[in-house]
């Protein structure tokens, strides 16, 4: 190295030491790998659209939508969304953008208005409007935008994931014309108690009792079976919550926990008094706690699921079962998965090894 240039470069590096900069250094093969891995619990390429669909017209639901669907043109599979007790669809637009965001179209009915119906006049509304898509659902999207309804899941949050999974058990009275290819449950609630289940009840309170062939996901929440108060009822009672689900679900599934939140945190920030006084009556993750971690935990967890049982790529899904906090957002813990390799026999809701694929 010439003399000449031995002066500034000393000078440089006393400057780089003196102000703490920290150089960067070539990113790995690997570490790319992992930045990719991570990418459904950021948002994805896709510009999300709502749109209500309330106007008569001839293609009319059998209930008010929502719907939230990528803006550019293209083919998307469908989840077809319910929301919680006393809730509105509307509550859940900030989840639904980032889910619509890694390409899927997500319809979200009002099932009812603030008092709900009966458990069994609840589900058959439900089973009309699953049957309503595959004559209606192009009714309503722009032409360049086209629904595959061949993959097709069933989800909802609180009393909607009761309606989910009461769906795929066939208990609504309307008989169903669409075939789900997979089921996600967001701290669903079946009941107030062990004693006291929305009817037609889905628990008995066996392992691996129901009769579900679909892969199911399920997130629960840590903080859902807590009072707000002592004496108080719970939002998520154990018993009839995530917890007892999972239990009672054939693999595959898989069961994740969001440690530090609580039954409502999934849902918009701005929801107005009556979604605040709603949301005031559950445990949650408090004040001055951002709840955007649990809305995109809930979110890449939709994604990874479905990216692995649409589409055959398992490798994000696996990296969550594997190492969930490492990857999501928001603490997972538990994390339990019941792989298609899992024998029922004498099986309880424990920690199983990742799917092996």
């Amino acid at each position: 190295m010439e003399t000449r240039l031995v002066f500034p470069l000393v000078m440089l590096l006393g400057i780089l030491l003196e102000s703490n900069l920290v150089l960067p250094t070539p990113v790995s093969e690997s570490d790319h790998s992992v930045l990719e891995q991570a990418s459904v619990f950021e948002t994805g390429k896709f510009h999300p659209i709502t749109s209500d669909v309330r106007t008569p017209s001839s293609c009319l639901p059998p209930r008010p939508l929502l719907i939230v669907r990528p803006e550019e043109q293209g083919t998307y599979p469908v989840i077809l969304f319910h929301h919680g007790t006393a809730c509105w669809n509307s509550w859940y637009t900030d989840v639904l953008k980032f889910i619509s965001s890694h390409g899927y179209i997500v319809v979200a009915p009002q099932l009812y208005d603030l008092i709900p119906p009966s458990g069994q006049g609840e589900l058959d509304s439900a089973a009309k409007v699953a049957n309503w898509l595959s004559s209606g659902l192009r009714c309503v999207l722009p032409e360049n935008i086209e629904g595959d309804l061949k993959n097709l899941a069933l989800a909802g949050h609180s009393r909607g994931g009761y309606i989910a999974f009461a769906l795929e058990l066939g208990l609504a009275d309307v008989s169903l014309e669409v075939n789900f290819s997979a089921l996600i449950g967001v701290d669903p609630v079946a009941g107030t108690s062990k004693n006291d289940q929305l009817e037609p009840k889905i628990l008995d309170h066996e392992s691996c009792s129901f009769n579900i062939s679909i892969p199911v996901a399920i997130i629960g929440t840590g903080l859902g079976n807590k009072p707000v108060l002592p004496l108080m009822p719970t939002c998520a009672p154990d018993g009839v919550s995530h917890t007892e689900i999972f239990n009672e679900c054939r693999p595959p599934c898989s069961h994740f926990v969001t440690t530090d939140y609580g039954h409502m945190d999934v849902l918009d920030d701005d929801i107005g008094v009556v979604g605040g006084l709603a949301r005031a009556a559950c445990k949650g993750s408090g004040s001055g706690v951002s709840r955007d971690p649990m809305r995109k935990t809930a979110g890449g967890i939709f994604v990874a699921f479905l990216e692995a049982f649409f589409n055959g790529n398992y490798t994000e899904y696996n990296n969550i079962l594997q190492n969930p906090n490492y990857f999501a957002p928001a603490t997972l813990d538990p994390v339990q998965n019941k792989s298609e390799e899992t024998s029922c026999a004498g099986l309880s809701a424990l920690s199983m090894p990742a799917f092996a694929f």
